[in-house]
């Protein structure tokens, strides 16, 4: 695998170290030793599996409140989705940052998401699936989302969302009392 730091600290886009030859390839997808010399988790309790139906259906902003806040690594599996991060740990340099990278079926990247970031994703293609591993349970009552066209954080969605469930709509503005509490 392929580490490469986002503008966020902590953040990280994977790339698959192929090896191939005229059959296909193989590469890994998970290293327990390779993630493990960056520091980043290593303890993945859940893999989760979500379909997206329509082009332009966002996901997001979503996370977890400590102690149920979660790491996720997401990999586009088919199809293809903008995949966005906003940084909420108030004691990180990027606190208040995001960052956004398209993954998709073809280009096979991942992105690892820390505890405390809020991550979501628009779809960019018809039936698009994507998998995210994770280091936590989900927990309902420390499910907190943050709506994706807050002011707060100006994200520069690459195509406007055509669908867009009550809850993502309704998250509130972001608030420290509400969303880090």
């Amino acid at each position: 695998m392929i580490f490469e730091e986002t503008p966020l600290s902590g953040a990280y886009v994977i790339d698959l170290e192929k090896r191939g030859d005229d059959r296909g390839f193989f590469a890994r997808v998970f290293c327990e030793n390779e993630f493990g010399e960056l520091d980043l988790a290593q303890n993945f309790l859940q893999v989760n599996n979500s379909l997206t139906t329509d082009r332009g259906a966002l996901r997001g902003m979503h996370y977890q409140l400590a102690p149920h806040a979660e790491t996720k690594v997401v990999r586009c599996i088919k199809g293809s989705l903008w995949d966005c991060i906003i940084d909420l740990r108030f004691d990180s340099p990027t606190f208040g940052e995001w960052y956004g990278i398209e993954l998709s079926a073809e280009n096979r990247r991942m992105l690892y998401v820390p505890k405390g970031f809020a991550h979501g994703f628009i779809t960019l293609e018809p039936s698009t699936e994507a998998l995210y591993f994770v280091d936590e349970f989900y927990a309902p009552q420390a499910e907190r989302g943050v709506r994706y066209n807050d002011p707060r954080f100006g994200i520069e969605w690459p195509i406007e969302p055509v669908v867009l469930s009550e809850k993502d709509a309704s998250w509130p503005d972001f608030d420290e009392a509400y969303h880090l509490v």
